[in-house]
């Protein structure tokens, strides 16, 4: 038996590595948000500072893995046997669940997933308890502490309040004072906000981030703890001079040092505070293995009252987890993808937005507009003319569709946003509000965007939807770590070992196949799959680029097509299902380039207004080929989804047959673009009429057949539709042909043929 207990220690140790790449993949977005969003210093550098910080946090930890002890639930009345179900489930559970917020691109708190992971096993195996002593259900209360759920519900809302609304007012004072053009102010006003800033900063580093490091025998901490007020006057005097001599002395950029020192300050804040989410439930599980095994006492009849008492993690074990930390940190493309979804909801420009407006982003939008048309007329037109200018940005991002080369907000906003976080994560405990510190972060970061005037009216609806998804997830959170824990905490108490075997392979599968997909991903978004949006401001330029867009849509064009037609002559479901979601996902591409089409035409040079008809005829044409291969596509797939009769033999060799002239004619269109032997179109459009014939040829056999042997009304409709797509298809090919080669012709010197 004793085996069986060590199996599952060993395991947790594994699922606890497991634990610490997921957990940071996600928290990353906490600290890494406002630096690579402003772009303030180098990415590298970025890193470099946010893992210095994580390694001095793990290792100034205090190591008291309290939450996972006795925060949820009374450990005195549980036996060891039970005690190491709960652990099992919620790691297990934590994985699962972090990794499928990571590959969403979701920021969410491992906070409240490992409370409620707790919350839930515990539940479910109190109730067990509860049942087999025929008790009642008040009984439930000996066994767990349901305040601690009802504090961190509570701080969902607060965080979401609180930092969004002190976020917001900040940073609309900060701007009005500032301003966007903060480089031409004087060099006191940044000193000031400098001396602000790192203020706060240096009293979260003291109470959060070092709050267990014995500095100076204590000295320093109980000093900030008894005399707050004197300790942050002298502060702010202090770092106001040296921020002055940074500016004036050093000619140093005052809010990039800010950024550097905030950065490092909520990276440290990370690594000693939430380390308990990662590693606090397998110490703890390996304490009370150790407390149990050599007692003789079977594993159903030790009480846990060992882990009552405050026990400090090994140093060593501290400073593995920094290290996996670290390498995580560094290698982890969903921490990136997480980390993008905070900053693209808070950047200042327009771009590609992730989220689709629903019918609440709508509804708050369109009251908020006149909420602040309301609001607007109450203040003097003078008064609001003085507001937008200091408002008024260095940079017109509507005359740039290069928003991949700007930062997504300034320094002032990255500043301000580190510097309210920080107050807001280190006064909260002292007001006993429980704050998430991943809430706030996010919070924080949408209520400065608000202020900056990021949410516009052609984005707003877009970005609330956003931040409504989010905030749905935090309590989503909660319901799956609750219900899922319980559910695999019942899964293991009835199926014993086998049900842990069975978990830990299903997880493995699980985030194998999650990685894989993600990587896959990202590997096709690097390679042809994506279409660049046009940045030339000539339309020698705009035939360069729209070459590079023609052959990746011919070349996706092709292998849709192909596997439509193939699907269909097996009646393949999966294969046509895949040709669905790939046309999907074109059309989806080239209606964004035709949402660009804005900044193209800004773009453009007074001499070549006329690039812009030629670009969208193109664009018409595109989508034309997309919207054929997406007709093409939806009712094949209905026909086989359906179960309808099968095609004919002679249809399907006549289907056959076109695919194979469909694909020469990609196959030519591709050469002539990719190699830029734009000449090889006038061979191509050459052939036009034989392309026609061939599709009317077997227009009329199907004719004749329909008016013969054909029996099946279904096969005859999806026959016809097909070819008659077809010929549209080909028609909106050849038909972007021509007007690229005449485009060509007409701009392309002969020299430079």
């Amino acid at each position: 038996m004793d085996n069986i207990y060590l199996f599952m220690i060993i395991a947790l140790a594994f699922l606890a590595i497991a634990d610490l790449v997921v957990g940071v993949s996600n928290d990353a977005v906490n600290f890494l948000n406002s630096a690579i969003g402003s772009k303030a210093i180098s990415f590298n550098t970025i890193m470099i500072v946010a893992s210095v910080g994580i390694a001095f946090g793990a290792m100034s930890s205090s190591g008291m893995m309290e939450v996972a002890r006795k925060g949820i639930f009374n450990p005195g009345e549980f036996f060891f046997a039970e005690i190491i179900i709960i652990f099992m489930a919620v790691m297990i559970t934590d994985i699962l669940l972090l990794d499928f917020f990571n590959t969403l691109g979701m920021p969410t708190s491992t906070t409240v997933s490992i409370v409620f992971e707790l919350l839930g096993a515990a539940v479910a195996v109190s109730l067990l308890k509860i049942w087999a002593a025929d008790g009642s259900f008040a009984d439930l209360s000996m066994y767990i502490n349901t305040d601690k759920a009802t504090e961190i519900i509570l701080g969902i809302i607060l965080s979401v309040i609180i930092a969004f609304t002190i976020g917001a007012l900040i940073q609309f004072i900060a701007r009005l004072l500032i301003t966007f053009r903060f480089e031409d102010k004087p060099k006191w006003r940044g000193a000031i906000f400098g001396g602000f800033a790192l203020t706060a900063i240096v009293y979260f580093i003291l109470i959060k981030g070092l709050k267990s490091a014995n500095l100076f025998g204590g000295i320093i901490t109980d000093y900030v703890a008894q005399q707050p007020e004197l300790f942050i006057l002298s502060n702010l005097i202090f770092w106001s001079i040296i921020s002055r001599i940074f500016t004036g002395v050093f000619k140093w950029n005052i809010y990039t040092v800010i950024i550097v020192v905030g950065t490092f300050a909520l990276a440290m804040a990370f690594a000693g505070n939430d380390l308990v989410n990662f590693i606090g439930v397998p110490i703890a599980a390996l304490q009370s293995f150790q407390d149990w095994q050599g007692t003789g006492i079977p594993a159903s009849e030790y009480t846990m009252e060992s882990l009552s008492a405050a026990v400090r993690t090994p140093v060593m074990l501290l400073l593995l987890a920094g290290i996996i930390m670290i390498i995580t940190l560094w290698f982890s493309s969903k921490a990136r993808s997480v980390v993008k979804t905070s900053v693209d909801l808070s950047r200042q420009n327009q771009g590609e937005e992730k989220f689709q407006p629903n019918f609440l982003s709508r509804q708050v939008v369109k009251y908020s507009i006149k909420v602040f048309d309301k609001v607007n007329d109450v203040f003097p037109k003078s008064l609001q003319k003085k507001v937008n200018q200091q408002f008024a940005q260095t940079y017109d991002y509507s005359l740039t569709s290069k928003v991949k080369d700007l930062p997504a907000f300034d320094l002032v906003r990255a500043a301000v946003n580190l510097m309210v976080a920080s107050v807001l994560i280190s006064i909260a405990p002292s007001m006993k509000l429980p704050l998430s510190t991943t809430y706030v972060t996010f919070m924080v970061a949408m209520g400065t965007s608000l202020a900056d005037r990021a949410w516009g009216t052609e984005s707003a609806v877009y970005r609330v939807a956003g931040v409504f998804n989010v905030i749905g997830g935090w309590f989503l959170t909660a319901i799956i770590a609750f219900s899922a824990a319980a559910l695999v905490a019942l899964i293991i108490h009835f199926g014993g070992i086998i049900a842990v075997g069975f978990l830990l392979l299903f997880a493995a599968i699980l985030i194998t196949r999650n990685y894989l997909n993600h990587r896959k991903s990202n590997r096709l978004a690097k390679l042809e799959y994506g279409l660049k949006r046009a940045e030339s401001s000539s339309i020698q330029g705009v035939i360069e680029e729209s070459a590079d867009n023609i052959t990746s849509v011919i070349k996706r064009s092709n292998k849709i097509y192909t596997h439509a037609i193939d699907g269909l002559a097996r009646h393949d479901l999966e294969m046509l299902k895949k040709s669905k979601k790939q046309v999907l996902k074109l059309s989806a591409e080239i209606d964004d380039l035709r949402d660009n089409i804005f900044y193209f035409i800004k773009n453009l040079d007074e001499n070549n207004i006329g690039a812009s008809n030629f670009y969208l005829n193109i664009l018409d044409y595109l989508q034309d080929i997309a919207q054929s291969l997406e007709y093409i596509g939806k009712i094949s797939y209905k026909h086989v989804n359906n179960n309808h009769k099968k095609l004919t033999y002679s249809q399907i060799k006549e289907l056959k047959e076109l695919d194979i002239e469909m694909e020469s004619l990609f196959d030519k269109t591709k050469v002539a673009f990719e190699d830029r032997q734009f000449q090889k179109i006038a061979e191509v459009l050459a052939h036009k009429e034989d392309m026609f014939n061939l599709l009317t040829q077997k227009i009329s056999r199907q004719i004749t057949r329909t008016r013969g042997e054909e029996s099946s009304p279904k096969n005859t409709t999806l026959y016809f539709n097909i070819l008659t797509e077809t010929k549209d298809l080909v028609t909106a090919t050849l038909n972007l042909m021509e007007i690229y080669y005449q485009e060509y012709d007409s701009n392309i010197q002969p020299a430079t043929l």
